[in-house]
């Protein structure tokens, strides 16, 4: 097949540009501007563009499909060219779909956790040696690339995203790859840029659970209120899997839970992953590994990329950033740190970077998320609210909504980093949440405080 990508650089587009190039198509593409790592990982097979920029002429009846990404425009030139002529338009998540209607299709859904969720499994299969097709969110120890298709395979795991699927298809990506095995992990109001009201936000997850296909399996979180009632009210023919928090313990800063084995140490914590790995270990039951083959294969599971990762430590002291940036993930992630840490001082930093951090409306959500910090940290730059064309958010606004006094406010990207590296980090924990930089952090620098 000719294929061209319409916006290649973006990081789930190219990864699937690479996988659809290791299986044998003929792979185009072009984009206004490629970072790194896309750069280079596109250049390695070839699959750089010459020149960035739209050009109609990279479009022609020679072409058997189109992908769009999400970082085009409706009015793309070389989309209008490829709608005048006829082609085939794909969005990424229907793409997965047509390569994937032959296999049993998991899908991990949720407004959070389903990358860690996506990534224990995928570790449990690459350990036992059990060869699936995939597509997940983060950049995984033992894996080349986020996207792997084969024509042989019989499973395919799919992180399954609620955002829109292309600019010209607004259903959420989740809602077009049709699970004979699925599982939801939460479910907590986000991306109000695209769902305005929660009741809306809530409405599709409903369409993901009824969108199984018939006798289908559903794994969800019984510990989550609003999962519990969307999957509990589905009128849909399925199979019903609840899963909650196993028991544990922390001794010495190591999480310990109990399996046939006896207690077993982990190399990741906090009750959320600890859910994540109950929900994980169904999903893989499903797939046919065994429960004592499941925790083997979990105990070695560092996490995934940005998530909780532990970037620098020492004897007294440690440094994780991870990916949060929603109130739910903020909260679960600042407790889980401070429950594991209990003895040291917890110093949390916030970077408000999305849409829906920086909108004075959604900031009430993030009530009491840092409560858990001794020490607690907002940073947030003005000029992306600008970029995003949203109102100005002053220092009390924020304060406010956190409902936390102490709350320290930065919007200075220079005064944010001397703030952190004239700390005294003895005995302390640094946790650093976002889905940005901070303005340019270089978090390799933390190795030298340690």
């Amino acid at each position: 097949m000719n294929i061209h990508f319409i916006a290649i650089g973006g990081s789930a587009m190219h990864n699937l540009a690479l996988a659809l190039h290791k299986k044998g198509y003929t792979i185009t593409g072009s984009d206004d501007a490629i970072f790194e790592p896309s750069k280079s990982r596109l250049e390695a097979k070839g699959l750089l563009p010459k020149e960035f920029g739209w050009f109609t002429n990279n479009i022609n009846s020679n072409l058997d499909a189109i992908i769009l990404g999400m970082h085009a425009k409706p009015d793309n030139p070389e989309l209008l060219k490829a709608q005048e002529l006829g082609l085939k338009i794909y969005s990424y998540p229907e793409f997965l779909y047509e390569q994937s209607k032959d296999k049993t299709r998991v899908v991990i859904g949720g407004s959070h956790g389903k990358t860690t969720i996506t990534s224990m499994i995928l570790h449990v299969m690459n350990y036992h040696e059990i060869a699936v097709d995939y597509m997940v969110g983060a950049q995984l120890e033992g894996f080349d690339t986020m996207v792997h298709l084969t024509s042989e395979n019989e499973f395919i795991v799919l992180e399954g995203d609620e955002y829109l699927s292309s600019p010209i298809d607004r259903r959420p990506k989740f809602h077009l790859y049709k699970p004979n095995i699925a599982l939801l992990s939460g479910i907590a109001w986000d991306h109000i840029n695209v769902f305005p009201t929660y009741e809306n936000y809530v409405k599709q997850f409903s369409i993901f659970v009824n969108s199984l296909t018939n006798g289908g399996i559903m794994v969800y979180n019984e510990e989550d209120a609003e999962v519990k009632k969307v999957v509990e009210q589905a009128t849909s023919s399925i199979k019903k899997y609840p899963y909650s928090t196993p028991n544990f313990k922390i001794v010495d800063g190591i999480t310990f839970i109990n399996t046939s084995f006896g207690e077993m140490p982990l190399e990741f914590f906090g009750k959320h992953n600890l859910q994540n790995m109950v929900g994980a270990k169904w999903i893989c039951l499903h797939m046919g590994v065994g429960e004592d083959e499941f925790y083997e294969a979990i105990s070695s599971f560092k996490g995934a990329s940005k998530r909780l990762e532990k970037i620098a430590e020492n004897n007294n002291s440690v440094v994780f950033k991870d990916f949060a940036h929603s109130p739910s993930k903020v909260k679960a992630t600042t407790t889980a740190v401070k429950n594991q840490y209990s003895n040291r001082k917890l110093l949390a930093c916030l970077e408000l970077h999305t849409y829906s951090s920086l909108n004075t409306e959604f900031l009430k959500e993030y009530k009491g998320a840092l409560n858990s910090a001794d020490t607690a940290v907002v940073f947030y730059s003005p000029k992306a609210l600008e970029i995003k064309r949203l109102e100005k958010i002053s220092e009390e606004q924020i304060k406010n909504a956190f409902e936390q006094d102490d709350l320290i406010v930065y919007t200075n990207a220079t005064e944010f980093k001397e703030f952190l590296f004239t700390q005294n980090f003895e005995n302390s924990v640094l946790l650093l949440m976002s889905s940005g930089n901070y303005g340019g952090l270089d978090f390799t620098k933390f190795k030298d405080l340690m």
